[in-house]
């Protein structure tokens, strides 16, 4: 696969709001900035509003102060991210963003989750710019490896220089194209005695979900303790707050209803950043 990669790097506006604790916050503080411009407006009240947006608009701040830093590593492929421009179209017809990033504390969590489990083999479906995949990596022993699936080939070469700079990314195998393609050539290769996934982490499309969970709980692919973590399954609100739902909103909506139903899982919805479900083969 060619390293060249062509996307613009330079400075960008802040991430825009995208979980439900950031955007609360905004929604609280132009709330605060209305009726603080209004006359005769109840000062207590005016108060209760401040206090109401510090809470949500201090909490993802505090959780990180309160994580363990992120490595260099991890830092650096961060700011890459931030200062690239994505709005361009993508080949892979996928839009793309800097705020699909896993950032700091999720990828900490994710660390974490796999020294509890003490994952061996991991998977990762919907890789993006690397950095829930490096965080990982970096919990695994020398020993252990971490397949992503990315669709798109210019960003899996983008996330490659990042992950290449450090000593984890060489535990990192990258296939490229859709993922269910690249699941069942796993499923192929593995064959009856190959080693199985002991932890998976999902963060691609969110209509794809159902069908990712589906097929590795049918296959052959999860070990027999292995964990699926799913990301964004709180989808900024949209499946549980009043409103139009989007695209993702619905598709979101519907796996967490059919998950929630499967009898062949046992499952938590954990409010961190955009929401997380861990997920485990029921027990009999």
């Amino acid at each position: 696969m060619s390293e060249t990669v062509t996307l613009s790097e330079s400075p960008l506006p802040a991430a825009r709001p995208v979980t439900p604790s950031t955007i609360l916050a905004e929604e609280l503080g132009e709330l605060v900035q209305q009726f603080g411009a209004a006359p005769g407006v109840d000062r207590t009240l005016l108060d209760r509003l401040r206090r109401a947006r510090d809470l949500a608009a201090g909490l993802d701040p505090y959780l990180s102060e309160c994580t363990t830093p992120e490595s260099h590593a991890l830092a650096e492929l961060a700011r890459r991210t931030r200062e690239t421009d994505w709005s361009a179209d993508r080949a892979a017809g996928v839009r793309l963003e800097q705020e699909m990033l896993s950032g700091h504390v999720e990828g900490q969590v994710l660390k974490f989750l796999l020294h509890l489990s003490r994952a061996t083999h991991v998977l990762e479906i919907g890789m993006f710019t690397g950095y829930s995949a490096l965080a990982m990596a970096e919990e695994l022993s020398d020993d252990g490896s971490l397949t992503a699936c990315e669709i798109d080939a210019e960003v899996a070469a983008f996330a490659r220089q990042s992950l290449d700079a450090s000593p984890a990314g060489k535990r990192i195998t990258i296939e490229v194209g859709p993922a269910l393609d690249t699941l069942r050539r796993l499923s192929a290769r593995l064959g009856p005695t190959g080693d199985r996934f002991d932890f998976v982490f999902i963060d691609a499309d969110k209509p794809g979900y159902l069908d990712y969970v589906d097929y590795l709980l049918e296959s052959s692919l999860l070990a027999p303790r292995a964990v699926i973590a799913v990301d964004n399954t709180l989808m900024q609100g949209q499946p549980y707050a009043d409103g139009e739902l989007s695209t993702n909103g619905a598709a979101i909506a519907g796996f967490n209803a059919a998950l929630t139903l499967d009898p062949r899982v046992e499952q938590v919805l954990l409010p961190l950043r955009d929401g997380l479900t861990l997920i485990r083969r029921a027990t009999t």
